[in-house]
């Protein structure tokens, strides 16, 4: 090409085009130059032997006074010195004679030294993956990514896992941390949904699997007693070195920005309920598990057998319940129904719910929250306690769980209008009966808007018309009559006057 020095790749190419048999024209077109060029390598007016290196500079070294003197003694005694570092000691030190223009040769330098007489690196050794030997589990977050739940900001983290060989995967939705409960919920749920389990189970040291403070590698007992009723063999990557567990680590980002993905093209991050979200996320994972559905066919025919049932997956606690009707769990205050105040009760605590037993019957459900780290969390269902709380209604003005008593901001809105227009006495008397008015059938929600639509007026419903709207309504039953006839009467005359007589001739007669 005019205005362009022939390289010695383009000559050796257009020589290697002739010699193959293509004309002079088409040797030219695939080496890049021109027909005349060709000409003139044909003529052997140019050479096929490479060209020496150059030898000599074409500028001054900026760094010749000062880069086997000063720099290298700092590289050779801290060999991770940056480029950037060793410019700003040069100002330090050598003040307006080195500016950024020399950064680039700085770095160049830098990099030239370091492949050459710097430390050896870490050697990568790439793994073969062996069918159904290796199952894989990590928790992550989603950082940068809001997930709200009917409006109110969700916190969660994820757990992971995922087969080595296959790429198979399965993500729970967790709704506290890195415990035992979440571990065992989650890997017990992928290896049923796998239809198997795999011989070996990695983590990194988690503390809900291993005992980090034990000098040699220690299970949990929970944990041993997981791995093995499944017959699977615990390990773990060293610390602080992820890229052991790199076979979920780098699937991490891969899952997270497709629920970004997927959360763009929804057009919303707010969902109804946990449920819904978790579905939200079964979505996407079977859409990466579709993608290797061959692989993961072939593995999963080499998976060990499940058991005949799954092992505990919850934690168990033993609580009193307590004369206000509620216990503590957790830095968590949970109110039950009041007959069981003074019992004993069992709770198997799970990751999202609570099962507690009386003996060996299951006797109530709650959901579970979670305790900032700083300030104790409530769970109170005022259901629980507005039987008694209807007797002394005075007792809800200074209760200390007055706020959690009150289930939606429509309560709240009547409570503090209710304080503010009726007497001390008269407005927990009236809050109360609505409560307990509210705890019947399926009331809640509509006797709240319906007394907020009156408050939005400036009136107060009265209990009355409260009672008619809502209250249960009793069914006269239908009774019908039957006149008996005279002559019955009759018959019981004469069967009486007969006994009568038995009784005074002295036989024993029954009538």
């Amino acid at each position: 090409m005019p205005g362009k020095h022939l390289t010695d790749q383009q000559i050796r190419l257009y020589m290697h085009e002739r010699t193959e048999g293509h004309t002079q024209p088409t040797a030219a077109a695939k080496a890049g130059i021109s027909e005349r060029s060709g000409r003139r390598i044909d003529l052997s007016e140019c050479t096929t032997a490479p060209k020496p290196p150059r030898a000599w500079s074409t500028r001054q070294d900026p760094l010749a006074a000062i880069w086997p003197t000063v720099l290298i003694p700092l590289l050779e005694k801290s060999p991770e010195l940056t480029p950037i570092t060793l410019l700003e000691y040069l100002d330090d030190h050598y003040p307006n004679h080195y500016d950024e223009k020399i950064l680039r040769t700085l770095q160049r330098r830098v990099k030239t030294w370091k492949a050459q007489h710097g430390p050896n690196k870490e050697v990568m050794f790439r793994q073969i993956k062996i069918p159904a030997r290796l199952g894989l589990s990590d928790f992550t977050t989603l950082k940068n990514q809001i997930i709200t739940l009917k409006g109110e900001v969700f916190t969660h983290i994820l757990y992971h896992y995922r087969l080595a060989y296959s790429g198979w995967c399965h993500v729970k939705v967790i709704c506290g941390g890195e415990s035992f409960t979440a571990l065992s919920t989650g890997l017990q749920d992928a290896f049923w949904r796998s239809g198997g389990a795999p011989l070996e189970h990695r983590t990194d040291s988690l503390s809900a699997a291993f005992n980090n403070h034990a000098e040699e590698e220690q299970l949990t007992a929970r944990y041993q007693e997981v791995c093995q009723h499944y017959n699977v063999k615990a390990t773990r990557n060293n610390k602080g070195v992820s890229h052991e567990n790199g076979a979920i680590e780098s699937p991490h980002g891969h899952l997270k920005k497709r629920i970004k993905q997927a959360i763009l093209l929804r057009g919303s991050h707010d969902f109804n309920s946990l449920e819904d979200y978790q579905l939200f996320i079964d979505s996407i994972v079977s859409k990466i598990n579709r993608r290797c559905v061959t692989r993961f066919q072939e593995e999963r025919t080499q998976l060990q057998a499940l058991p005949k049932r799954r092992t505990q997956d919850y934690a168990e606690h033993k609580v009193l319940i307590t004369s206000s009707s509620t216990f503590d769990l957790k830095r968590v205050t949970y109110s039950v129904p009041s007959r069981f105040i003074g019992e004993s009760l069992t709770v198997h605590l799970f990751d999202a719910h609570l099962i507690l037993w009386h003996g060996h019957k299951n006797v109530l459900q709650l959901a579970r929250i979670y305790a900032s780290k700083t300030q104790r969390a409530r769970q109170i269902n005022y259901r629980h306690l507005i039987d008694s709380l209807v007797r002394k209604p005075q007792a809800f003005r200074c209760s200390s769980l007055r706020a959690e008593l009150l289930p939606s901001l429509d309560y709240q809105r009547i409570w503090e209008y209710a304080d503010q227009t009726l007497s001390p006495e008269n407005a927990c008397r009236y809050i109360v009966r609505i409560l307990h008015l509210a705890a019947q059938d399926q009331n809640e929600g509509p006797l709240g808007r319906y007394i907020t639509d009156f408050i939005a007026r400036g009136e107060l419903p009265s209990e009355l018309k409260c009672n008619q709207r809502f209250g249960a309504r009793v069914s006269t039953p239908i009774i019908s009559e039957k006149q008996h006839n005279l002559k019955d009467y009759d018959q019981l005359l004469t069967a009486a006057a007969a006994a009568t007589t038995a009784a005074a001739s002295g036989e024993m007669r029954y009538v």
